[in-house]
């Protein structure tokens, strides 16, 4: 017999009606009983289009209010929510829509004209739904932890993007190991600022409903409104990647710190570089390295809040229903790493080839290199994918990144590698300047702080990095820069 536990946001309407379950950065607020009403209003509206237990519904939205009522009106039927990626092209969005059998896509009246375009039966906006007087559905009381919830793709950097299928167990045990790990204050004010149709975003509104926390929600990562809301909104958490915490550090004027209330800075997206986490030490704000996928529902492992300053640049140790091993490890102990645990998806939509060759034996092989030091501590190097191999000689990119960003001058810097004749691969940096400098003077510095076959063989000064939605570094499409009209080559 499936496990059930009752619907989240119901109990949680009943549990605490009056606290805020979203404020909105315009100033609105909704109420945990207000949500579960909106929620519920808007699955009877969605079951008079048909909408109902197992159907795959895509959402095409930006982070908004409606956006969140959907995904839990869905949740009320039964059905499936496909979560897509509003920066994609038409095609991108057609794959995925085809490949997870999505008969009605909803959508944010701005992306109507877009929507429309897509090669889906039925495109609807969250507002011309309306609810007929005859409607008589029952919606859900419980949810089955083994029952699918969302699907969402990934990146989709080498091959077709698969489609990760998440289970209502997934959400959970994701949200009670964070939990576990994290703590909870009354206090707690979680900010989504990361993409909702981001396994990282979606993750902070199943914590929501589950923990009874409000969430302040922005519609997309601007640093001004994000360091506001920690300065004088209440908020105490927050979701970011490297770029964020390094424009939000630099928001911050030397000799002042965020409130006490302020507990956590949770940065994820990939190893970040040490001489953001030094600086961020230095100015006293709690960042906790966290690592995740998409295929994980989000962290599987994170720093806690008592190693968080001892252990600068580890990602912590796997959350409490979590295992982390490193398969193959190297001479230097790094190696793929692999995870198991409840909130590990069970595999790909449509995909048995992609779910065989990731998930052996309950282990998810996910693509990554990394060491556990002595004291059981994961430290994250690289993408597997985006390992230099020069002249028999692992080149890592993030380190090279990590050193480079020492330099006062530089704001960011990404690394690839590209053909060599003589040693296989080189790699080439590319580099965003904070302030003039030359590029002897970067060469002078990478000689002083990596090993000779380290050092970037040739520099490109460009005006940005390529970054996805969660604005995550894309090493991907670094070497599409090179040719890229307007930037000093």
């Amino acid at each position: 017999m499936a496990e059930t536990i009752p619907h989240w946001l119901t109990k949680q309407a009943d549990l605490a009606p009056d606290k805020t379950a979203i404020e909105h950065c315009d100033g609105t607020t909704i109420t945990f009983s207000g949500l579960k009403e909106m929620s519920q209003q808007f699955a009877k509206k969605l079951a008079t289009i048909g909408v109902g237990k197992g159907a795959h519904i895509g959402i095409l939205s930006t982070n908004q209010v409606q956006m969140v009522v959907t995904i839990h009106a869905l949740s009320y039927l039964g059905a499936i929510g496909v979560l897509l990626n509003t920066r994609l092209t038409k095609n991108e969005l057609n794959y995925q829509i085809n490949d997870a059998n999505v008969f009605t896509l909803l959508c944010g009246k701005e992306l109507l004209q877009d929507a429309k375009q897509l090669d889906v039966e039925k495109v609807k906006t969250f507002q011309e739904i309306e609810l007929q007087p005859e409607t008589n559905i029952t919606l859900c009381a419980e949810l089955a932890l083994e029952d699918t919830f969302t699907i969402m793709y990934t990146s989709g950097t080498t091959g077709f993007p698969k489609g990760v299928v998440h289970t209502y167990g997934n959400h959970w045990w994701s949200a009670i190991g964070s939990v576990l790990n994290l703590g909870i204050d009354d206090q707690d004010k979680w900010l989504a600022t990361l993409p909702l149709f981001h396994v990282s975003g979606l993750s902070i509104l199943m914590r929501s409903v589950i923990y009874g926390m409000p969430v302040y929600l922005l519609e997309k990562f601007e640093a001004n409104y994000v360091h506001d809301a920690i300065m004088n909104r209440g908020v105490t958490t927050v979701s970011v990647v490297t770029v964020m915490c390094q424009q939000l550090l630099e928001k911050l004027p030397e000799g002042t710190s965020y409130p006490k209330t302020f507990r956590c800075m949770l940065l994820g997206g990939g190893s970040a570089p040490k001489p953001l986490l030094e600086k961020a030490k230095k100015k006293q704000v709690p960042i906790f390295q966290t690592y995740g996928m998409t295929e994980t529902a989000s962290q599987i492992v994170t720093l806690s809040p008592t190693d968080a300053f001892q252990k600068v640049g580890s990602a912590g140790k796997p959350l409490m229903p979590a295992q982390l091993k490193i398969s193959d490890p190297n001479v230097d102990g790094i190696g793929e790493i692999t995870v198991k645990g409840p909130m590990v998806t069970n595999g790909y939509f449509r995909n048995e080839q992609a779910t065989e060759k990731a998930i052996q034996n309950g282990w998810l092989k996910t693509g990554d290199l990394g060491y556990v030091d002595k004291d059981g501590f994961l430290y994250v190097v690289d993408r597997r994918k985006d390992l230099i191999i020069s002249g028999g000689e692992n080149i890592y990119p993030s380190e090279i990144e990590s050193v480079l960003t020492g330099m006062e001058e530089i704001k960011e810097v990404g690394v690839t590698g590209i053909e060599d004749k003589q040693w296989g691969k080189i790699p080439v940096a590319f580099i965003v300047l904070r302030k003039s400098i030359d590029k002897e003077a970067i060469y002078q510095y990478a000689e002083e702080h990596l090993a000779k076959y380290k050092i970037p063989k040739q520099l490109y000064f460009v005006e940005e990095l390529p970054r996805n939605a969660s604005n995550k570094l894309v090493r991907g499409k670094l070497i599409d820069l090179i040719n890229k009209d307007g930037y000093e080559v």
